[in-house]
């Protein structure tokens, strides 16, 4: 399989896991909500506060949809071939593998594929280098000037 491949199946897992995950927290939510919400009154004031569960319902779905966020920017970037599509590949792979077990492989496979081969055809650039160290010296006497500044050789102090 080409690295090109392997980028457009790593994007679609990500897509896939976030939208299983996203919808997992919507079921889990509702369910929450819905079960706080039919528990019969006693009448004792001893009642569960309704208001809490559903408040805690609602932080549970922002959380678990909020998780998948990293994987949806991922799956962007590796659909359009960003350049940042590593770093945004191992945030998502970080908080993809948390999630068993369809996270925790959606995981591995983005390792395995950003830090093997296949990733580094893709994704790897080489370092910016500097440019040269320009000869100071030669300048000079190519301007016509005497260089002040001599070199020597010396070596270097003895601090036992």
């Amino acid at each position: 399989m080409t690295p090109e491949q392997h980028n457009k199946y790593l994007a679609y897992a990500h897509i896939a896991y976030a939208a299983f995950h996203s919808l997992l927290g919507i079921f889990f939510a509702v369910f929450m909500m819905v079960m706080m919400a039919t528990l019969p009154n006693s009448g004792g004031g001893n009642d569960p506060p309704l208001a809490f569960f559903i408040f805690m319902a609602a932080v549970m779905l922002v959380f678990t949809v909020g998780w998948t966020v990293p994987s949806m920017i991922a799956a962007y970037a590796f659909l359009k071939r960003k350049g940042w599509a590593k770093t945004a590949g191992i945030v998502a792979g970080v908080f993809a593998a948390t999630q068993l077990p369809v996270g925790t492989a959606v995981g591995v496979y983005t390792f395995w594929f950003l830090f093997g081969e296949n990733g580094r055809k893709l994704y790897d650039r080489p370092a910016n280098s500097l440019p040269p160290a320009t000869d100071w010296a030669s300048l000079n006497r190519r301007a016509g000037e005497t260089s002040e500044f001599q070199p020597t050789t010396m070596a270097p102090p003895d601090w036992r």
